[in-house]
């Protein structure tokens, strides 16, 4: 808790203090040191300030400024106690339970995009966050805890982002954790290879006077290059610890994390606190907003008050915005006004762009005493590549031909792995319907939950390989080339390169891709990408398509899946122009993109991406699948008093009878008409399952299902579908694999038997028939439901992140009416033109 937390009379133990170091600084001279106990004496009249009683004296801290100490109470340290604590907490117990507490370190991970941040995240903490070779891999603060000598650390690991400005969504996000959570330690991670640029965060860093160590990642390649960096003169120069890093291959993390608990305890070597001058005009600047300006203030204590004052001078809105309450800030911006405008007359620029070169040009003479390049010139494997991947010739036919050998492995490779499986659901299905009494119970398990989760299970195979890889082609670096390749294209549909790895991103799941549009910094832009995004087929649509294709399209399997994809990037070109057109005509903003060196990933962790996410669809399978399998299976079955067109059990009986006399005659009389009696025998058993499939189909009609699928008809008969169509698509708005699972409950026929007709859910859209008796699937009404399945209705999930993205329900609901509008239209489009001419 704390120590503005705290009742009169009540008593602490001092834990930690944080904020600034010269907050710090002046408040450890006040005497409120680590270990030390302090007692709350009286509030205010008003409640502010608060006297507190330490070392004998007195001493008063206003709230704002106890929030920033950290302590154990007594009451704390009861619940803390590893056995319940009956007696009296004496302060010795009191002081234990501080040092206890003093021995948790938060950690905050800083950096450039592409840095290797995660991975040493992954390291450090045991989590499995995907590492991936561009920028924008992590979207969002990831969390873990680990225990290094005697120490517990609580990890974060931010979005990458290369400045801590109000450019992008990151910059804010980033900025705002340091500052409103204060982490004890900042881990800047930098890559080694690019110093110059990655150093311009770490001088933002120094501006915000908190404690910060600098990882020096990939350092291996720094010297391969042969180039030569004193990083511990430069740490020297700066009051900052450099600790080389090789996070791939865990090599420098241990060194990095005891110099965190150095830091921490105030007993590293480097604790000389630097500031960068930016210049006697800038200088001056700054000193009069903290002397004669601030003072008029309520400013807050935990932010340094020079960078509250470069921030002033760069006129940072989103940082200003709640700087001050009461309406206050008007009256500081009037007064910071003569400054900018005299430093912006004495430099001839803007005091952004000043503050910014100004950095740089520290960077650089810093550099210049500590860093030398090889003299050796060396081409770089990522240029050669390039050469190639990046042609204005090759590049286009190099990436269509990875598009198109992902997509037909994916199907190739995958069908026997899911055979297997498929025969091992069957087995099962076998196993459970021999062993169990008839009842609603083996109707549910048999035909509901194994029929429906099995039915989308077995795609398993299909979707590792698509995982595997994207994520092969994120690791190495290609991606960040695609979106480089792609920029002319994505220009001309009002957006530009940034947006293609989003896009990309969404054939594994367009929830993360949605998140991933953070890192396009123009409003539009982002909005525009968010919006077409689930035009993208995802690997949920992955088991409807080869479902379709294998059943339909089994001779030109892999090119109809590419054209599935294709088209969904086709549609997203022409809805993003659209989009540009008439709902964001505001100007584009320039492409600026970083093109990492390649990097061969290590096949752990391609593997390790690949069956993260392969869990993720089993756990899916395990929870909304096989719900949706239940609930389906129910309002498929009931209600069971379906009055029906015919007396289907009398005529059954009958037709059985007469079987069961023909086998008694066969067997009394050896005759030349046994031939005869076969063929009697066969057509009587085709007509009794003739009546089991119409009676199945009359109950199917008249279930709670079977009601609401007759009831949306009409509007999907023109795009070719019945009743079960639309009760699947109904149901994939949920989780478009449930397509798959609702498919293989409302298409299972009971009672079976044949066993060239046991070919799975496959064999029952092929064998399925609608109320004319003619095949409910044609090779043309396929077609026209999967590109339904791919534009309509995007999923529950997809649809809640448009919403938390945008800001608004706007967007999230006019995504949910444009995609089903478009994919009717499509649909019908495509049936009804294919119905003329075939």
């Amino acid at each position: 808790m704390n120590l503005s937390e705290l009742h009169t009379n009540q008593e602490a133990v001092i834990v930690k203090i944080k904020g600034h170091s010269a907050f710090r600084k002046r408040i450890i001279e006040m005497g409120f040191v680590r270990g030390k106990k302090v007692k709350v004496v009286k509030n205010a009249p008003l409640k502010d300030p608060i006297e507190y009683k330490i070392m004998d004296y007195m001493v008063s801290l206003r709230r704002s400024e106890a929030a920033l100490v950290e302590v154990v109470s007594k009451e704390e340290a009861k619940k803390m106690a590893s056995v319940p604590y009956e007696g009296t907490i004496t302060d010795e117990v009191l002081r234990e339970s501080a040092l206890e507490r003093r021995k948790i370190i938060n950690v905050a991970l800083v950096g450039n995009p592409n840095c290797g941040k995660t991975t040493l995240f992954n390291y450090a903490s045991g989590a499995r966050e995907h590492v991936g070779n561009y920028s924008g891999v992590t979207i969002d603060a990831k969390e873990g805890t680990f225990k290094h000598n005697g120490y517990t650390f609580n990890i974060v690991d931010l979005p990458g982002t290369y400045s801590l400005s109000a450019y992008s969504p990151e910059e804010i996000y980033v900025r705002r954790h340091i500052i409103e959570k204060a982490p004890d330690i900042v881990i800047n991670v930098i890559d080694s290879s690019n110093l110059e640029r990655n150093l311009l965060l770490t001088t933002q860093l120094i501006d915000m006077d908190i404690k910060v160590i600098v990882a020096l990642n990939m350092y291996d390649e720094l010297k391969k290059k042969g180039d030569t960096f004193n990083h511990k003169k430069l740490g020297n120069m700066l009051g900052i610890n450099f600790v080389p890093t090789v996070s791939s291959k865990r090599q420098g993390i241990d060194l990095l994390f005891d110099t965190a608990i150095e830091i921490y305890e105030d007993i590293s070597v480097n604790k000389r606190r630097v500031s960068i001058n930016y210049g006697s005009v800038l200088e001056n600047a700054i000193d009069r907003l903290q002397s004669e300006i601030f003072p008029d203030f309520d400013l807050p204590k935990d932010i340094s008050p020079r960078y509250i004052a470069l921030k002033m001078l760069e006129e940072d809105k989103v940082f200003c915005a709640n700087l001050l309450p009461n309406g206050a800030l008007p009256q500081l911006q009037a007064k910071n006004k003569p400054i900018i405008k005299k430093v912006e007359t004495d430099l001839g620029d803007d005091c952004e762009t000043l503050i910014t070169d100004a950095k740089y040009g520290f960077i650089a003479g810093a550099l210049k005493q500590t860093y030398q390049e090889s003299p050796k010139v060396r081409i770089r494997k990522s240029e050669i590549l390039d050469t190639f991947i990046t042609h204005k010739l090759f590049g286009f036919p190099i990436f269509f031909f990875f598009m198109w050998l992902m997509f037909q492995s994916t199907f190739t490779l995958g069908q026997y792995p899911m055979d297997l499986i498929e025969r091992g659901v069957e087995g099962l299905m076998n196993l459970m319907t021999n062993i169990l009494p008839a009842g609603p119970f083996k109707d549910l398990l048999v035909n509901g939950i194994i029929s429906g989760m099995g039915g989308v299970v077995v795609f398993l195979p299909n979707i590792l390989i698509l995982f595997f890889f994207i994520s092969f082609m994120e690791d190495t670096g290609y991606m960040a080339r695609a979106a480089f390749i792609m920029d002319k294209l994505m220009h001309k549909m009002g957006l530009h390169g940034k947006s293609f790895i989003p896009l990309i991103m969404g054939f594994g799941c367009n929830v993360p891709a949605i998140m991933a549009t953070r890192t396009i910094e123009d409003k539009n832009n982002r909005l525009i990408t968010m919006l077409i995004n689930p035009l993208m087929s995802c690997s949920a649509r992955l088991p409807v398509y080869i479902l379709f294709i294998g059943a339909f399209f089994p001779q030109h399997s892999g090119t109809i899946l590419f054209g599935m994809y294709g088209m969904g990037i086709v549609l997203a070109i022409l809805m993003a122009r659209l989009f540009r057109k008439f709902l964001f005509k505001d100007k584009d903003v320039p492409f600026v993109m970083e093109l990492p060196p390649y990097r061969m990933p290590t096949l752990q962790t391609t593997m390790r991406h690949m069956w993260n996410k392969g869990a993720q669809y089993l756990k899916k399978v395990g929870g909304i699948i096989m719900i949706a399998s239940i609930i389906i299976w129910f309002l498929q079955t009931y209600p069971k008093n379906v009055e029906y067109t015919q007396p289907y059990d009398a005529q059954i009986s009958a037709l059985q009878i007469q079987q069961d006399q023909l086998q008694q005659d066969q067997l009394k009389y050896e005759t030349n008409e046994d031939a005869a009696r076969n063929v009697l025998q066969d057509d009587l058993q085709e007509q009794v399952e003739e009546l089991k499939a119409s009676k199945y189909t009359e109950q199917q009609k008249g279930s709670y299902i079977g009601r609401l699928g007759r009831f949306i008809e009409p509007t999907i008969r023109p795009l070719g579908f019945d009743w079960k169509m639309g009760i699947s698509i109904l149901s994939g708005v949920a989780a478009k694999e449930v397509v798959v699972s609702t498919m293989a409950v409302i298409y299972h026929r009971p009672g079976n038997t044949d066993k060239e007709d046991q070919s799975g859910l496959i064999g029952n859209l092929q064998a399925s028939n609608n109320s004319e008796g003619e095949a409910s699937f044609t090779p043309l009404v396929a077609i026209s439901f999967l590109i339904f399945v791919l534009i309509y209705f995007p999923c529950i999930g997809v649809i809640a992140t448009i919403r938390r993205e945008s800001g608004t329900w706007k967007w999230a609901l006019f995504t949910i009416f444009y995609t089903t509008a478009l994919a009717w239209l499509m649909s019908f489009m495509v049936y009804q033109v294919g119905s003329l001419i075939i």
